[in-house]
Formats: structure tokens, sequence, C-alpha cells
């Protein structure tokens, strides 16, 4: 996906085919957070990343929003380990 910044630059993955990486940033809570606090949490993090100027400004640095639900967020996080796992592996790289 082209980056709303650079909408005119053709990405790696126009050129080779299957390529695809990227960077993410999400905000994470200890794992007996009450869900009404995981749920007013998300609302306002939701609600900050519709604001337009906060939404111009995340653009201004070439990153896209990506709202969504807990839920979403950690099957992100699962889909995630699992592709670049997968490119570890056949990789061969070991932890020292």
């Amino acid at each position: 996906m082209r980056s709303e910044a650079l909408l005119d630059v053709s990405t790696v993955g126009e050129f080779v085919p299957g390529y695809e990486a990227s960077a993410w940033f999400g905000v994470g809570a200890p794992r007996n957070t009450p869900a009404e606090i995981i749920d007013k949490l998300n609302r306002e993090i939701n609600a900050a990343l519709a604001d337009p100027k906060i939404k111009a400004r995340l653009a201004d640095l070439g990153d896209t929003v990506l709202p969504g639900s807990p839920t979403d967020f950690g099957k992100l996080i699962a889909d995630e380990t699992e592709k670049w796992a997968k490119v570890v592996k056949f990789s061969g790289a070991k932890a020292s």
C-alpha cells in the first residue's frame, strides 16, 4: 500500500511480487486490566486517531492510521508474529 505522504512513489511490492514489510505501533495494557478500562482506552485512542489534526500530523510523519478494536489488534499481533516467525525460520537466523 502506498504511503499517503508519497502517493506518487511506487512501493517495492509493485516491483517485487510478494514483497511485504511494514512497521506498526500500538498501545497495550497489562493482561488483567478490566474490560471496561480496555474499552475506554480503545474508544479514546480511536477518537484521537480520527481527529483531523492528529491524523494529518501522523500522515506528515509518513504513518497510516489503523483504528480498530482490541480484537483487531490481537489478530494483527498474532498474524505478524506468525509471518515473521516464518521469515526468521527460513533465514536460519539464531539468537546469540
